[in-house]
């Protein structure tokens, strides 16, 4: 028979989201491997986006491969070095999704910048 304080038993067994809480703080040691292995992807990356200027590309491609490499670079970091993998999904849609709407919203204005200086050009244009 168990003991019983004035409380309840002596060692009533513990609550299941405590126990899951246990779980979760020992699945938060993650290994050097992991770290080293993205330090590698980050020194690749950097390697790569160094090679598009040293191979001399132009344009559109230089460009897109430099953003590119540029915005994995980015992944990396803000997932595993900011910890954002491990991270519950509410707070992840909290941080991201205001970052990736900044990037809508600037893409929206450079576009529309484009528009506004063509359309300047066309009828501000003083005859000679």
């Amino acid at each position: 028979m168990a003991e019983t304080t004035a409380h309840g038993p002596a060692d009533p067994e513990p609550h299941p989201a405590h126990a899951a809480a246990a779980v979760h703080e020992e699945g938060q040691h993650h290994p050097l491997r992991v770290y080293f292995i993205v330090w590698g992807w980050l020194f690749v990356l950097s390697a790569c986006s160094y090679m598009v200027d040293y191979v001399g590309l132009q344009g559109y491609l230089r460009w897109s491969l430099i953003l590119t490499f540029m915005l994995l670079k980015a992944g990396l970091i803000v997932a595993v070095f900011m910890h954002m993998v491990w991270e519950r999904q509410a707070l992840a849609y909290a941080i991201l999704v205001p970052m990736f709407a900044v990037i809508v919203f600037v893409g929206i204005m450079a576009f529309e910048s484009d528009y506004t200086v063509l359309t300047r050009e066309e009828y501000f244009v003083t005859g000679e």
